[in-house]
């Protein structure tokens, strides 16, 4: 088996060009040949944080080979590190195809790294499992797509559903938003806008900015000056806990009653624990967090895996957003495989579009696009964090949940000036 020690190893000889594959295996199994499965993972960059979901893949794999793998055979990954790079990922998937001859494709990570991918997907006809990309396949409508995230159909209109559905119970009229100019909080914030227009709400700051931007008092000061009841806030990691530092400095309008939204780096350990306290009153969006309401068997046994595991290889000590979908990627690719009882694309297609299955996270069906035909993102306030103990975010009530109301588990505090005292 191949270690994520010796997967940074080959990270390095990717510089020279594209890095040799990792194969991603256990114990040989008696059958003519793996089923093997073809991915990339941002073992390197900016995106690095979100390879803890590589043991979202390993767990499902080793649960699969140890009940005797899929049609008879063992499976494998070959993965290869895109090293968070866009323009890395169209020859990484044609290789992929072309010379490792994967079966079955898992897309790269969010939306800027799968876009570029999806006309090459479309041409060569091939099934693949999307990964956290908002609104992935509305452009190329592709039939043999099917998403692994619970964003739901129209997911650019949903993502920002739950936020504004919030800020509507609290009669808030002005809406400011801001974005990074990257492919993912670009369509979050249009979509945002979209739904403010629908809502009779008032946008009074429409701003985005250049994805590498680090000091955001100038975009903070503007928002101040707006006087919004509401701020819709589009960002990716690095920006989000800068905004975040920036309110702490700058301060706030007393006139914002909800803040936040679309913030991407909340939801990872690193940052819930180098931020801490600061992070209370923040609404955002989720997928999973250890509420009463989402506690299943199923779920505890996953973490109770997925955590030593984590640890021992020092990523997101947590895990709450990313591994377990990428374990329900692999769950994807073996109801289509089982159910179909083939390897064939569009088979394996036509079974996941008329039949629901059983995941981890509940039971899923799939609409034209492959999208879940029902939206179950989370948008969750943290409420009562002390310090920067990253493990009060194991417990209950911490990041509780307001929507949607069928797992609701605590209350909306406003307004955000009252719920940043904790």
């Amino acid at each position: 088996m191949t270690t994520r020690r010796q997967f940074n190893k080959l990270a390095a000889m990717a510089a020279a060009g594209l890095a040799a594959p990792a194969i991603i295996s256990r114990k040989a199994y008696a059958s003519d040949k793996p089923i093997r499965i073809g991915a990339s993972v941002s073992l390197t960059g900016p995106l690095a944080s979100t390879r803890a979901g590589q043991i979202g893949y390993e767990l499902w794999r080793d649960d699969v080979n140890a009940a005797g793998g899929l049609l008879g055979r063992k499976v494998e990954f070959v993965i290869y590190d895109d090293q968070s790079s866009a323009s890395n990922v169209p020859a990484i998937y044609s290789k992929l195809v072309d010379v490792d001859k994967v079966d079955v494709l898992i897309s790269p990570y969010g939306a800027n790294l799968s876009a570029p991918l999806m006309p090459f997907i479309r041409q060569r006809n091939q099934f693949m499992v999307g990964m956290f990309a908002l609104a992935g396949n509305d452009r190329a409508r592709h039939d043999k797509y099917f998403h692994a995230c619970p964003w739901g159909p129209n997911s650019m209109l949903g993502w920002a559903r739950g936020f504004f559905d919030l800020a509507k119970s609290i009669n808030a009229k002005k809406i400011a938003i801001i974005n990074s100019d990257l492919e993912f909080s670009a369509s979050a914030a249009q979509g945002g806008a979209q739904v403010a227009k629908e809502y009779g709400m008032e946008v009074v700051m429409n701003q985005s900015y250049p994805p590498n931007t680090s000091d955001f008092s100038a975009i903070l000061r503007n928002i101040n000056a707006a006087n919004p009841d509401a701020v819709f806030v589009c960002s990716y990691p690095a920006d989000s806990a800068a905004i975040i530092r920036g309110v702490k400095e700058i301060g706030i309008s007393d006139s914002v009653q909800i803040f936040g939204g679309s913030m991407i780096g909340p939801q990872y350990g690193s940052l819930l624990g180098s931020l801490g306290q600061d992070l209370n009153g923040l609404v955002n969006i989720t997928t999973f967090v250890p509420e009463p309401t989402l506690k299943t068997p199923a779920i505890d046994s996953f973490f109770s895996r997925y955590v030593p595991k984590a640890q021992a290889e020092s990523l997101d000590p947590l895990g709450f957003y990313i591994p377990p979908f990428y374990y329900v990627a692999g769950q994807i690719v073996e109801a289509g495989i089982k159910g179909s009882q083939s390897v064939d694309h569009a088979k394996m297609a036509q079974y996941l579009h008329a039949n629901p299955i059983d995941t981890l996270v509940g039971k899923v069906a799939f609409n034209e696009l492959g999208d879940w035909t029902e939206r179950r993102t989370l948008m969750i306030q943290v409420q009562g964090v002390k310090g920067n103990d990253i493990n009060q975010f194991r417990e209950p009530g911490r990041q509780v949940i307001l929507d949607p109301s069928s797992l609701k588990s605590g209350e909306l505090i406003t307004p955000y000036n009252k719920a940043r005292q904790g």
